[in-house]
């Protein structure tokens, strides 16, 4: 589909109020991407597994107004949240053309976090995602059409990259992929569920998120993303990343669970290296993140696992690992990694199948 396929032409703005909910979870990338193109166009395909736990639940109430102008108001956990604003205004100046029906009516967004905001495990693409499908609610409701899941989730994927490029990835699950690329299907535009085969060794994959660090990031996603124009290593990055999904679809179907562990492993420390070369340089990852790293390489090597580690722009480390080592795992985190994190604190999270319409 392209863009075009997404404009809404015609619609019933007759309808004075509404309500929709959504819950849509957080995902975490396997092969990473960084760095964008204008309109959050990604530089290099990614394919992430969607998350169960990790989610962002939001309700948006929509009340028809008179004014031909963006009038929403944001409440974050029960409060009044201005700092969310901004973000939200350049989202709905970006989807207008899309969604002509934001300009009729007043919304009240109220949304709520199952984690800590800001801290690595990709609040923004919850976030982004659920208002992006309670806006594809409202859609259907002024259509009065029951639109084609595939064209509603695609469309979905759309309007949310637009507000959070990892957010087309959360509408769906176990696994999606988002990025032109020769090895699966695939698009710029939105994020579409990965259509290779994967072994049983590979399904319900748990993901237990350590939380080293529950402040805000020292620097933001989009910076860094910028930070990619000029980099000396981007070319290779970009190159490397497209190899890795191609020999990452050829595992799925395999089975490998070491060959799967050298490149999750690869691509985390890849992206980290990417932040650190940058000019300006930075670095997210924490002492304690170093110290749970080799913790888990000591683990794996001493227990023949599985387990391994991914991370996202931030110093909270996500522990993966096969279903069938839940049990032994588990019992390693709480002995051995726990003391490594923020209170103690960690998330025990599995691959879901995406977002979820809450219905009263």
């Amino acid at each position: 589909m392209v863009e075009q396929d997404f404009i809404l032409t015609s619609y019933n703005n007759a309808i004075d109020s509404g309500k929709v909910k959504w819950s849509s979870p957080s995902n975490i990338a396997l092969v990473k991407y960084w760095g964008k193109r204008e309109h959050q166009i990604p530089e290099n395909p990614s394919i992430s597994f969607t998350l169960s736990n990790c989610k962002t639940v939001t309700e948006v109430t929509f009340t028809k107004k008179e004014s031909d102008s963006y009038s929403f108001e944001v409440y974050f956990e029960g409060e009044k949240n201005e700092a969310f604003k901004p973000k939200i205004q350049t989202f709905f100046e970006r989807i207008e053309v899309y969604v002509p029906f934001i300009k009729d009516y007043h919304f009240k967004i109220e949304t709520s976090n199952t984690f800590p905001h800001s801290s690595g495990i990709a609040s923004s693409a919850s976030g982004m995602s659920a208002i992006a499908l309670c806006l594809m609610s409202v859609e259907e409701k002024l259509t009065e059409i029951m639109m084609s899941k595939d064209y509603f989730n695609k469309k979905a994927s759309f309007l949310a990259r637009l507000g959070s490029g990892s957010a087309c990835r959360s509408i769906e699950g176990e696994l999606v992929v988002w990025g032109q690329n020769k090895s699966t299907e695939s698009s710029d535009l939105y994020g579409i569920k990965f259509d290779g085969e994967v072994h049983p060794n590979f399904k319900n994959y748990q993901d237990t998120i350590l939380l080293v660090d529950k402040g805000e990031k020292q620097v933001s996603s989009t910076v860094g993303h910028q930070l990619m124009y000029g980099h000396p290593f981007a070319h290779q990055r970009f190159e490397q990343a497209h190899e890795n999904l191609a020999n990452l679809k050829a595992i799925l179907a395999s089975g490998d669970q070491k060959a799967f562990i050298n490149i999750i492993e690869s691509e985390a420390l890849t992206l980290h290296a990417m932040m650190m070369t940058s000019m300006p340089y930075f670095i997210l990852m924490k002492p304690n993140t170093l110290q749970i790293i080799n913790k888990i390489w000591n683990y794996r090597n001493e227990n023949d696992s599985n387990i391994c580690f991914t991370l996202d722009a931030g110093a909270n480390v996500h522990v993966l690992y096969p279903e069938i080592e839940k049990e032994s795992v588990l019992e390693f985190i709480k002995n051995d990694l726990a003391a490594y994190c923020q209170n103690g604190h960690f998330i025990t999270d599995h691959a879901g199948n995406g977002a979820e319409l809450i219905k009263k």
